[in-house]
């Protein structure tokens, strides 16, 4: 466990800069950030234009999901071309402007990297598809029909249904771990391998900071293509059915090191101190093998989503945070993620009071934290009609929550009917959602105690104090229902303390401890000076510069 007394990592290291270690990154889904043509779908000038925006709230990282051209199977997770812009989205020179811009303001650019699959409309795959004899046909996983017919084993998509498509013309079935519109790419090929660092190759010439690697973990497949293990507890009424089988042969093989990740490290570090962040949904146990075993040969951030499927409680929630430290390798950073693009939104998982001090938690826990757009209002997910609903995994696994547009909502910049999203003659892509008069940007500017508000002055206080950015912890436990942590950074120590009970409870400061209470989960509250024992409301949360006893 990352302790002080360990004197583990607390700053800088001699193997790189580390500049991700003391940042915060912030995700913009570029459908839903700001429509600069007037379609009604946001784009690069529309993330251009609402830079400013982020420099305000104090992050120091834009990452951006994908903008490649695409048939939007996927909404730009199923790229036809990976050194490209779509047009929905604007041109390559809009990228670059984008990219200066956000470089201006002292921002980082990270893109995002689809490596586990194309869409069935690149090139690639139409001509792997041409015929058996193909010269791509090895770009992809081809395989005959099973001895009795019908699939060769019995994976399941991520978006429903069998991995395996029926191809007619060449009479063999290709493996699609997602939509059948996403054909997966065969890591094993080492003229795949390649063309992929190309493309990579391509956006780091153009000057991008590093690369979020989508589903990384999902790269390398069993070579034998064997069954996965049944789930002994999958519910086919309630559950999805990628749930029916426990995916250990379609899913994280120990190969995806050596033949993705070290390569696409290699690659990074060779441009000097970019970033690679690894989607990877898996235990922490497995989550931290993708650090590499070896001193830069993994991924610096692979994300850590426990928080997004906490129970929201002191003592479990104490006790996450102490395992996950005690398994993070030597030298290594860890990072916390409270929502995406694809999950529920934390005001909606905890409701809206509760959201202002898992904001507390995300921002003051040892590690890179990454935002999602609109969570630093307290955004929340957003109904949508039958006839409005978009993403295909709804559409596909229809009443089992699976679907993601109420996620993916535009961002609301001000009251007006389309929340300064889109011109209000035009349609949005998706629905605005309701409560628009007081979840939106212009809003909450003049709110002291707006969601908005505690996000800078979290964000703020983090720039001020190393003990919070870069600084170990020296306790991590439970006082009754509230989670209180300790972080030190040389002389400077900082207490929080959050109370997720329904009552007031009493905390005491770390040893006798007194200070000066710097934030409250309501901004406006003066600063005050504090003995060893406080009160705190319920739903409250504190942070305290301490002086020694």
């Amino acid at each position: 466990m990352a302790l002080a007394e360990v004197d583990r990592v607390s700053g800088r290291t001699e193997r790189d800069s580390g500049w991700w270690r003391d940042a915060v990154v912030y995700q913009v889904y570029p459908r839903s950030w700001q429509d600069d043509s007037g379609d009604g779908v946001g784009d690069l000038a529309g993330i251009a234009s609402r830079l400013d925006h982020l420099v305000s709230l104090g992050v120091d990282v834009l990452w951006v999901s994908p903008f490649y051209p695409s048939p939007m199977a996927d909404f730009g997770y199923d790229v036809a071309d990976y050194r490209g812009v779509d047009p929905l989205f604007g041109t390559l020179e809009d990228f670059d402007e984008l990219l200066a811009a956000a470089h201006a303001r002292g921002l980082k650019f990270v893109m995002d990297f689809v490596p586990n699959h194309s869409s069935s409309e690149h090139p690639w795959f139409t001509e792997s598809a041409a015929s058996r004899d193909s010269a791509k046909r090895d770009w992809y996983l081809w395989r005959d029909a099973a001895p009795g017919g019908g699939a060769p084993n019995n994976w399941k998509s991520s978006a429903g249904g069998s991995a395996w498509a029926w191809h007619e013309p060449t009479g063999q079935y290709y493996l699609h771990q997602f939509l059948a519109a996403q054909p997966d790419l065969n890591w094993r090929n080492g003229a795949v391998r390649e063309a992929m660092l190309d493309a990579m190759r391509f956006w780091f010439e153009r000057g991008v900071d590093g690369f979020r690697l989508d589903v990384v973990y999902h790269c390398i497949v069993d070579e034998q293509f064997r069954d996965d293990p049944e789930n002994p507890d999958f519910d086919p009424d309630t559950r999805p059915s990628f749930d029916a089988v426990v995916p250990t042969f379609s899913t994280d093989r120990p190969e995806v090191m050596p033949l993705v990740i070290e390569p696409m490290r290699r690659l990074a570090d060779a441009y000097g101190n970019r970033l690679l962040i690894g989607e990877i949904y898996l235990s922490p146990e497995k989550l931290v093998r993708y650090y590499g075993e070896a001193p830069a040969s993994g991924v610096q951030l692979p994300f850590n989503f426990q928080l997004i499927f906490a129970e929201w409680r002191a003592e479990p929630l104490a006790a996450l945070i102490r395992d996950y430290e005690a398994l993070i390798p030597d030298g290594e950073w860890p990072n916390w993620v409270l929502g995406n693009h694809d999950q529920d939104r934390i005001a909606t998982r905890v409701g809206p009071e509760r959201a202002r001090i898992a904001a507390m938690l995300l921002l003051t826990l040892r590690g890179t934290p990454t935002l999602y757009q609109g969570d630093e209002l307290g955004m929340t997910n957003v109904e949508i009609p039958t006839e409005r609903v978009r993403d295909p995994w709804e559409l596909n696994m229809p009443g089992l929550g699976e679907g993601r547009d109420p996620v993916r909502t535009p961002m609301r910049w001000d009251a007006s009917p389309h929340a300064g999203f889109c011109p209000d003659t035009v349609e949005p892509w998706l629905p605005i959602g309701a409560d628009l008069a007081r979840l939106n940007v212009a809003a909450q500017s003049r709110e002291p105690d707006s969601m908005l508000a505690l996000h800078r002055a979290l964000l703020a206080l983090r720039r001020e104090r190393p003990s919070l950015s870069l600084g170990d912890y020296r306790s991590v436990a439970a006082q009754g229902e509230a989670l209180c942590y300790e972080r030190v950074h040389g002389a400077e120590r900082t207490f929080v303390a959050l109370n997720f009970g329904d009552a007031p409870c009493q905390i005491e400061l770390p040893d006798g401890a007194t200070g000066t209470i710097r934030l409250t989960s309501r901004p406006s509250v003066p600063n005050r000076d504090v003995e060893a024992v406080i009160t705190l409301a319920a739903a409250d949360g504190i942070v305290v510069a301490l002086r020694q006893a």
